[in-house]
This record gives structure tokens, C-alpha cells and sequence, in this order.
């Protein structure tokens, strides 16, 4: 299956359509990677905890939550990766944040790092944590650390699926996704897992990521880059408007393939970007759609705006507004609640130059005409994925963010959380 995604990094649809396959694997698809996940009795039942390794060390790099409350598992791998540019295993546990747990939750986190290392014979350097659950409750430490020797014990190829599973919440399927392209004439992998259901939005959302890649890429590139592609990918995803305290995107690259180190003017770090961003777009999408309570997947366009931070506030001000999510539930063409947040978010225009379209249907031309159909809008509305393309026509630049409706069950789901 070939699968194609246009990038701002320049890379056109026609030559990722020559150099990208999807394939099956998520995180275990590169070489060298091994993965597993199990129930540890963090959860009553369902899997909870995941494990993720490279045979040999990989260069790492992440981005986290910008939340002022954060995790203790945040600011343990933060400091573990300035203290070292490579990595070879990531635990992880859901059931349990971690979060707001003082001095005793730093002790655990630390306990898991070298419990890690231990039952994997490697340094505590290289091993990361992540957690996600509920906050302000201290681990079950006995269920972690058997969490941790059976998931070593039963690392695998075929694991990818087990850890996309044992990193779930309110999940309702496990998100995982990768792809094959050509560096060198080899074959190179990026694939991936994620979570994120419900706390989404586009500030390193509620969510967890893991990618790993079998390219060489060196570390201070692979930085930069994973900062740019989560810009346009897990920081354009909105379900309610709210931000974790967990939140992390974590790449690993072990050059397993065997090529060359990338070179950031080369056409294959062109071609690597792009898959990369597509890997990390796909995962996001992943989350949208299976959003707390959603019915629909949203994707909302601003084009024409002033400058892209106009472009991206608008966007982000229409995919968080509670009034247009509501309004989508409700499958009501009403584009005064859209117009009414792009008018909110702070960027300046002219509302009587801004058009709105579902799909291809205006819904908004110039100078207030609404003479579109409510029974077309209403067909277009009842679909499940949507688009909703707002015209500033105040200039050049456009941002795309996804979102999706806010139904009664999403009320439902987050009053009952800890129960």
C-alpha cells in the first residue's frame, strides 16, 4: 500500500508516492526493535504496562507537556537525556500517572529506571520511563517491577500490537502505524505507537508517543527535526481544549538499516523528514478519532491568513471551541459559532471578506451570503469525517488542525474517570 503526504518540508506527493510504503509492525518495525506488553495488575484487566527495545543503543530526542505540573516521569527523562544522546529501552505504564506524587514519585520513577536496566542488563543512562493514568496517586511499585521482568522476558518482533495495547486509557482501540522508504538504495522503517483518547489538545495533547527508526540520523538533527514535525502533527490535535501532565513524543534511531548518517541538505533527509511527518500525522489522527464520545473526525483548515500564527491561532481557537464541537454533534450548519471563534481568537480580519466551506458547500461567501442549502449542509454533517474550510482571504498563509465533535458521552466518560 502506498501511501502519500504532501510536507512543508518541501517533499512533493509525487515522489513520496515513489518512496513510501505503509507496512505492518508499528514500533517493531525497524530493525533491531523488540517490544511487549502485558497486564500487570496496575488495571483490573486490561493490559497495562509496555516495553520497548533496541538491541543496540539509539540516538534519542523528545518533546514533552509545556504544563507547569508535570509528571515525575517528565522530569526524569528530561534529565536522562541530557545526561545521554542515546537510549535503549522505554517502559511504560498506564493505569497510573505519576503525577503530583512529591518526593515519593520521583523515588519510583527512578526505581523503574533501574529495575529497567536491571532485568534488561543494560545501563540506567539508557533506559527512559512514561506513565499515564490517573494523577495524584502513588504506583503500585510490586506491580510495576513484575510489570517490568515480564515484559523483558517476553520482548518480541511481533510485540508491537502488546505495547500499543498496554499504554491504552480510555483508548477504545490501539493506535499504532509505520512505513518503508528507500535511503541509499536500502530499505528504511519508521514506525510507531501511540495513546490519547480524551485531555487532548494542541500543546503536547494528552498523549504518548513512541517511534522508532532504523536510520542513521544524527542527534542534534533528529532533535530539530522531531520538534518540527510534532509541530504540525500531535501540536494540531484537539478533543476538549485540555493539556496532561504526561505528555511525551519519544523517537529512537539505532541506524540499523546500515545507511550513511543523514545530512539535513541531502535529498534523503528530505524524503526522511516527510515520512517521519507523516508517521507522527498519522498517530495524531489516530487520537482525534478516537476522541472521548466522538462521533465525527474534524479536519479544520484556515487559509488565507495575514501570517501562519494567524493561521495557526484561528485554527486552534474554531478545533477548541466547545460551541462549533457541540454544533458538529448536533450536525447544525452553524457557521456564526466558527465565525464568532475566529473573531475571538485575537488575529485581525475583515469577517465580511471570510468564506466558510463544509467540504466543497459554502457556507459563508463574502459579505455575510448564506444562500447555501441546509439540506446539503445537513448531508455533509451526518458524515464521519468532516472538513470545514475557512477563507480569511487577508493573505497567504494556511494551518490545518483535527478535531472532532463533543458529545453527552464525552461528559459521561470524564465524570466517572476514577471510578
Amino acid at each position: 500500500m502506498t501511501t502519500t503526504h504532501s510536507t512543508a518540508h518541501g517533499t512533493t506527493k509525487a515522489a513520496l508516492a515513489h518512496t513510501m510504503k505503509k507496512v505492518k509492525g508499528g514500533v517493531c518495525a525497524a530493525q533491531g526493535f523488540l517490544a511487549s506488553g502485558l497486564h500487570a495488575g496496575i488495571k483490573k484487566r486490561k493490559k497495562d504496562v509496555a516495553l520497548i527495545y533496541s538491541k543496540t543503543p539509539s540516538v534519542s530526542a523528545g518533546v514533552f507537556t509545556q504544563s507547569a505540573t508535570v509528571a515525575a516521569c517528565v522530569t526524569l527523562d528530561k534529565e536522562q537525556m541530557q545526561r545521554s544522546k542515546t537510549a535503549r529501552a522505554i517502559f511504560i505504564n498506564s493505569g497510573n500517572a505519576n503525577a503530583c506524587t512529591g518526593k515519593r514519585g520521583m523515588k519510583d520513577a527512578l526505581q523503574t529506571v533501574k529495575t529497567t536496566a536491571l532485568a534488561l542488563d543494560i545501563a540506567e543512562s539508557e533506559v527512559l520511563v512514561s506513565s499515564t493514568g490517573v494523577i495524584g496517586q502513588f504506583m503500585p511499585m510490586d506491580n510495576v517491577k513484575l510489570g517490568i521482568f515480564a515484559t523483558a522476558k517476553s520482548l518480541s518482533r511481533k510485540g508491537g500490537t502488546d505495547a500499543a495495547e498496554g499504554i491504552c486509557t480510555t483508548d477504545t482501540f490501539q493506535k499504532e502505524y509505520a512505513v518503508e522508504i528507500m535511503l541509499e538504495g536500502k530499505p528504511v522503517r519508521i514506525g510507531g505507537i501511540a495513546k490519547g483518547s480524551g485531555m487532548i489538545a494542541p500543546n503536547m495533547a494528552t498523549m504518548l508517543a513512541f517511534i522508532t527508526t532504523d536510520a542513521n540520523v544524527p542527534h542534534a538533527l533528529l532533535k530539530k527535526t522531531v520538534a518540527m514535525v510534532t509541530d504540525v502533527s500531535f501540536n494540531r490535535i484537539t478533543v476538549d481544549g485540555d493539556t496532561s501532565t504526561n505528555d511525551m513524543a519519544i523517537v529512537l534511531a539505532n541506524g540499523a538499516a546500515g545507511t550513511g548518517a543523514l545530512k539535513e541538505s541531502s535529498a534523503d533527509f528530505t524524503v526522511f523528514h516527510a515520512a517521519l511527518e507523516h508517521v507522527f500525522i498519522v498517530l495524531s489522527k489516530l487520537i482525534v478519532k478516537d476522541g472521548e464520545g466522538a462521533t465525527k473526525f474534524v479536519e479544520v483548515t484556515v487559509k488565507g491568513a495575514a501570517s501562519r500564527a494567524d493561521a495557526e491561532t484561528a485554527c486552534r481557537t474554531v478545533c477548541t471551541s466547545s460551541l462549533v464541537k457541540t454544533a458538529i454533534h448536533g450536525e447544525d450548519a452553524n457557521w456564526g459559532r466558527i465565525l464568532a471563534a475566529v473573531g475571538r481568537s485575537g488575529i485581525r480580519f475583515n469577517p465580511a471578506r471570510t468564506e466558510i466551506r463544509f467540504g466543497k458547500l459554502l457556507i459563508l461567501g463574502r459579505n455575510y451570503d448564506i444562500s447555501f442549502s441546509e439540506e446539503k449542509a445537513k448531508k455533509i454533517l451526518q458524515k464521519k469525517e468532516i472538513t470545514i474550510t475557512i477563507d480569511l482571504h487577508a493573505g497567504a498563509h494556511a494551518a490545518t488542525f483535527w478535531t472532532c465533535d463533543l458529545s453527552r458521552e464525552y461528559v459521561s466518560i470524564n465524570a466517572n474517570y476514577r471510578s
